[in-house]
């Protein structure tokens, strides 16, 4: 039997790029005992936490595979829950990072958390539409509760009251009852989703907010007295016990659910306060004291409002009525009629507009906090990968917005279109529409970040001290790493600079953009401006002017030949020396995004839009085998170093390596939660380095484990089989309703092995209690007195 061969396993090493996701929500945490510095937000599958002050990664809370979506910090300040976008909870510990408590009950992704008073229970919404109340500490689920038709947007706990409040993308908030786990109250006063929850002025008020620019504001009466709900029917039958026995059962609900709603509160609207903004209400919140409320939309302006307090509004209304006293009086003197003393408060002077916030993008969550002195702080996670603070005096007569802090330096602000690796392996290109940022490979900080335009493809000058950038707009940018500085600009196309290739010899490369070229450019010393010494620079040698626009080019490794992928979905091949055509490879149903060539020059490998992979071979362009590669388009291919071995990254977001000599599949790098844009390989094949829509860049590691094909064919089927078994849907009881509340845990893989064991437990007993009548009926037939033989029953049973 043959030797197989042997692949290395490539493994996940580090994230990094991103400074905050955007699903999730930011949030204060107290860390170190200092409150109003560190700030929690999603960074993809993990937590990060920021120190405000100094922009630095204090913590990361590590995650498995899913994407954040919620966060909660408990209010002993001690803990975090952390909600999925598989649906389940973890709940953190804030001083050894790690994940004590997982909870599994939703279907979907986690859109809210919140804990009550004192951090026993947390209550989860998801897009599931179902409400969990879970107990913290027991690490149980106590209920679900159902009533929403779409997506819970917010739950709050009241502080005094065993109640619940929910809102949802259904356009009603409900009122529940955690005593009955019964919901007594819905409110329907709107029209649109319901996007957010608030409570003021010591939970007597709630705030709404929709999808319009309004802020509806309901008064909550409180209803101390419980009224026994037997007694109204006592008093409403007087007659004889036959006609109380002819009253229907639906009225004696209908009427029980009124008097459980009268008897625990009241719910009417007073009024609203209109929004500056016109679009719906992102996030709708207070600070942890309800005196300060803020909202947003989905533009870039934070407006922030103070809910004056009971004795503020006292000492107003005094004042407003003696001016109205003394108004009154001067009109009656001249009427000669009498003064009138009624005063109203509006509800926009009980409310009052602050300030407005204005990011520099687009906001997609907030948290504030008051301090003790008044001062408020504000936190905002913005769109753009950043992260912003201010500080404001809202009790000033015109308060000052003074941005304290902005954490930009660790990502892009959009997404990395183009990577390269310099030829040590050490540093780490990665380019953007606004900027370029080299990394340290080993320690992933930038250690440059310098501004250009929007850029398409990069690469290290040989010699690793400048770098070149192909943009949108066609041009060629030249960078001096050690300063930092721009160097040279070239207009080199009139479209799109699609690709760039170094050529072996190191001496040129060569560029393909939309205007239907391919120019030829080589690298030469002119003499600098500013200086004595000579700089570097490229200059134009030939053109090859095509029928199609170019969108990738690549020479082969003996410099014989140039690969040029065209718009009308075929790759032609020329001879570099003459520009002469050799050959064109068409197959392809969609145009060719990426390609590479192996090292011997024996292969070329390209990846299209259409999914798909293909090998040729170059002496004859033969089309070696087709593999259908990605469930979307391929957008790029590299060939690892002295190898025919390669990687593709697709929309799809998965990495994958192939065998181009078996033309097999042999690993699926998974991590990535929105589309993959583009891949690096190290010179020596150690390291990829990944970019993706979710804005992070990922550093994979090659390890020193083998990896056989068949075993990870095995794992792929159990994992498959395993993720099938837990999606299945539970079995329907004929004649039974689903209620409006339920069970708390949901079916997984781990709840069914758990009761396969409890299962063959149970069997095993009664096997062993099967033995024992049988041996006493041996005994008792013999005469013999019985000894119970239990020491074949295992202990647990």
């Amino acid at each position: 039997m043959g030797l197989t061969k042997q692949y290395l396993r490539y493994t996940a090493s580090a994230l990094f790029g991103v400074i905050a996701s955007q699903k999730g929500n930011i949030i204060y945490v107290t860390l170190r005992g200092e409150k109003g510095r560190y700030v929690a937000v999603p960074a993809c599958e993990h937590v990060f936490i920021w120190d405000t002050r100094k922009g630095e990664k204090v913590l990361i809370l590590q995650g498995l595979k899913q994407e954040v979506t919620s966060l909660c910090p408990s209010p002993d300040g001690l803990h975090l829950a952390v909600g999925y976008e598989d649906g389940s909870i973890r709940v953190f510990s804030l001083l050894s990072g790690e994940g004590n408590v997982t909870f599994n009950g939703h279907k979907a992704s986690v859109t809210t958390l919140q804990y009550d008073q004192l951090g026993g229970r947390l209550v989860s919404g998801s897009k599931d539409t179902d409400v969990i109340v879970w107990d913290v500490i027991n690490e149980s689920g106590l209920y679900r509760l159902r009533g929403h038709k779409d997506a819970v947007t917010q739950a709050l706990f009241l502080r005094e009251k065993n109640l619940l409040v929910t809102s949802g993308k259904d356009t009603l908030v409900k009122w529940w009852d955690l005593d009955t786990q019964h919901c007594f109250k819905t409110l329907v006063g709107h029209r649109t989703e319901v996007w957010g929850l608030a409570f003021v002025s010591q939970e007597k008020r709630l705030i709404t907010g929709a999808a319009d620019s309004e802020l509806r504001v309901w008064n909550i009466t409180y209803i101390q007295e419980a009224t026994d709900p037997n007694e109204p029917e006592s008093k409403k039958s007087k007659g004889s016990p036959a006609a109380a026995e002819k009253t229907s059962e639906v009225d004696e609900t209908s009427a029980l659910d009124e008097m459980l709603e009268e008897r625990l509160l009241r719910c009417n609207k007073a009024g609203s306060i209109m929004r500056a903004g016109r679009d719906r209400v992102v996030t709708l919140a207070t600070d942890r004291t309800g005196r300060i409320l803020a909202c947003h939309g989905t533009d870039s302006v934070l407006e922030v409002f103070c809910v004056l307090t009971e004795d503020e509004i006292c000492k107003k209304m005094e004042k407003k009525m003696r001016k109205a006293k003394k108004k009154a009086k001067l009109k009656s003197e001249e009427e000669k009629e009498e003064p009138e003393g009624s005063v109203e408060m509006s509800l926009q002077e009980e409310i009052q507009r602050v300030t407005s916030i204005k990011a520099s993008a687009k906001i997609k969550s907030f948290d504030l906090i008051l301090s003790p002195k008044g001062e408020l702080k504000a936190t905002l996670l913005l769109q753009n990968n950043t992260i912003e603070s201010y500080i404001l005096n809202p009790s000033a007569q015109v308060p000052q917005v003074v941005r304290a802090s902005k954490i930009t330096i660790g990502g892009h602000r959009s997404d990395v279109r183009t990577l390269a690796f310099s030829s040590d392996n050490i540093a780490v290109l990665s380019a953007a529409a606004e900027s370029v940022k080299i990394w340290n490979r080993s320690t992933l900080q930038c250690i440059r970040t310098m501004a250009c335009e929007y850029a398409l493809c990069s690469l290290f000058v040989p010699g690793d001290r400048q770098i070149i950038i192909g943009t949108k707009t066609g041009k060629l940018q030249l960078y001096d790493l050690a300063s930092g500085s721009l160097l040279e600009t070239l207009a080199a196309h009139d479209g799109a600079l699609w690709s760039i290739s170094l050529s072996p010899d190191q001496r040129g490369f060569v560029t393909g953009g939309a205007d239907k070229c391919v120019k030829f450019w080589d690298f030469e010393l002119v003499k600098d401006e500013n200086s004595t010494q000579k700089r570097l620079s490229v200059k134009q040698t030939r053109i090859l002017q095509l029928d199609e626009d170019v969108l990738c080019v690549r020479y082969s490794p003996n410099q014989k030949l140039l690969a040029v992928s065209l718009l009308d979905c075929t790759v032609k091949i020329f001879y570099t020396d003459t520009l002469k055509f050799f050959l064109s490879l068409y197959g392809h149903k969609l145009p060719v995004l990426c390609m590479d060539i192996s090292y011997d020059g024996a292969l070329i490998a390209t990846g299209s839009a259409d999914r798909n992979v293909k090998i040729w071979g170059l002496d004859f362009g033969d089309c070696h085998r087709s593999l259908f590669a990605h469930d979307d388009s391929v957008m790029t291919l590299q060939f690892v170093h002295k190898s025919h071995l390669f990687f593709t990254a697709g929309k799809d977001h998965k990495i994958k390596q192939w065998d181009a000599d078996k033309f097999e599949h042999i690993q699926t790098l998974e991590g990535h939660h929105q589309e993959v844009w583009c891949l690096a390989l190290s010179p020596n094949g150690d390291y990829i380095v990944s970019s993706s829509h979710d804005k992070s860049l990922r550093l994979w590691e090659r390890t020193r484990e083998p990896l056989i094909l068949e075993e990870e064919r095995e794992m792929q089927r159990e994992a498959e089989y395993e993720e099938s078994v837990a999606k299945e849907e539970q079995p329907v009881v004929a004649g039974e309703t689903q209620g409006e509340t339920g069970l708390a845990g949901k079916k997984t893989i781990e709840t069914v092995k758990a009761a396969e064991r409890i299962m063959e437990a149970i069997e095993l007993y009664r096997e062993e209690t099967a033995k024992l009548k049988e041996h006493q009926a041996i005994c008792k037939a013999a005469g013999k007195e019985v000894k119970r033989p239990g020491h074949n029953i295992p202990s647990g049973v």
